[in-house]
C-alpha cells in the first residue's frame, strides 16, 4: 500500500508524508520537529522511522524543522537536496547526513523512484518531485511562478498531483502586502494564482490524475472556497475521473491510500 498525507500546506509551513510499508519519506520540513512528529503520529507513523527527507528549496516555510530532524542521533535521517540549496539552509549545530542530487536528475530511495525537475521560483535551486512506487506516481509542484513545458512533461502519467493554488489575484492586489512583495508573488518566479492553476487544469491536466490536491494556499490572499470554485469550474466538462481536494492552511489532510 502507498500512503500520502499533507501534514501542512500554506505560506506558513509545508510538509508532506509519502510512504509504503517499507519506505517512509517526508517532503519538506516547514514545521517544528515536535509538530511534524505529532502529525505523523496522528496517521500511525513514527518520525524516527523516516527513511529520508526531500527538500524542494531553502525557504523557511519548507525548512523550519529540518535542522532538528536531521540532527544525528541513534538513527540519522538522510536529507536529499541540491548542493546549492544545502548551502543556504540554516543547519544550526547539526551535522546532517546529506545526499546531494542535481536538479533534473533521478535517483532511488528504497521502494521509490524519484525524479526531480527545476521549477521557476525565487530560490537558489528550487525543484519539484515525482515519486513512483508500486506502479503509482505522485507529483508535487508548488512554489512556482508559472507552468513550464518541462513541468507538463514531468506530470504526465501522474496518479496523485499536489499542485499550488497560492493566491487570488484580486485579493492579493487589494491585500495587506507591500507592493514589492505583491510584485514578487505575481512574478514568473513567484507563486501560482488560482487563475493560472485553473487554466492548467482546464487545458493540460493529464487524464491519469485520479487525485488532485491543491495547496500552498495563502492565509492573507486567498480562501479555500475560492480555490475550490476556480478548480471545479475548470474541471467541469472534462471527461476526468479526478477527486478534488483543497489542503486548507493549518489543517492536516486525510490519508490518501493506493
Amino acid at each position: 500500500m502507498l500512503k500520502v498525507c499533507i501534514l501542512a500546506s500554506s505560506s506558513s509551513g509545508n510538509a508532506a508524508f509519502i510512504g509504503t510499508d517499507r519506505t517512509r519519506l517526508l517532503i519538506d520540513a516547514g514545521l517544528s520537529r515536535r509538530e511534524i512528529a505529532k502529525r505523523l503520529d496522528a496517521i500511525g507513523e513514527d518520525v524516527c522511522r523516516l527513511d529520508g527527507i526531500l527538500i524542494t528549496h531553502e525557504h523557511s516555510d519548507h525548512t523550519n524543522g529540518l535542522a532538528a530532524l536531521a540532527k544525528p542521533g541513534k538513527r540519522s535521517i538522510p536529507v536529499y537536496l541540491t548542493r546549492e540549496t544545502a548551502r543556504f539552509v540554516d543547519w544550526g549545530e547539526a551535522t546532517p547526513a546529506l545526499e546531494h542530487f542535481e536538479a533534473g536528475r533521478s535517483f532511488s530511495i528504497g521502494d521509490f523512484d524519484v525524479s526531480s525537475f527545476t521549477i521557476p521560483h525565487d530560490a537558489v535551486d528550487p525543484v519539484g518531485f515525482t515519486l513512483t512506487a508500486q506502479g503509482i506516481k505522485v507529483a508535487i509542484a508548488t512554489d512556482l511562478g508559472y507552468i513550464t513545458d518541462s513541468l507538463r512533461v514531468h506530470l504526465r502519467g501522474t496518479d496523485l498531483l499536489i499542485l499550488e493554488s497560492n493566491h487570488d489575484i484580486e485579493m492579493l492586489r487589494v491585500g495587506p502586502y507591500p507592493w514589492s512583495v505583491k510584485q514578487r508573488v505575481m512574478s514568473r518566479r513567484g507563486h501560482l494564482s488560482n487563475e493560472v492553476a485553473a487554466e492548467f487544469l482546464k487545458r493540460d491536466l493529464d487524464v491519469s490524475v485520479t487525485t488532485l490536491i491543491l495547496g500552498h494556499i495563502s492565509e492573507h490572499n486567498n480562501h479555500p472556497e475560492l480555490v475550490r470554485h476556480a478548480a471545479s469550474k475548470a474541471l467541469d466538462g472534462r471527461a476526468l475521473f479526478t477527486r478534488l481536494f483543497v489542503a486548507e492552511p493549518g489543517v492536516q489532510s486525510e490519508v490518501f491510500c493506493y
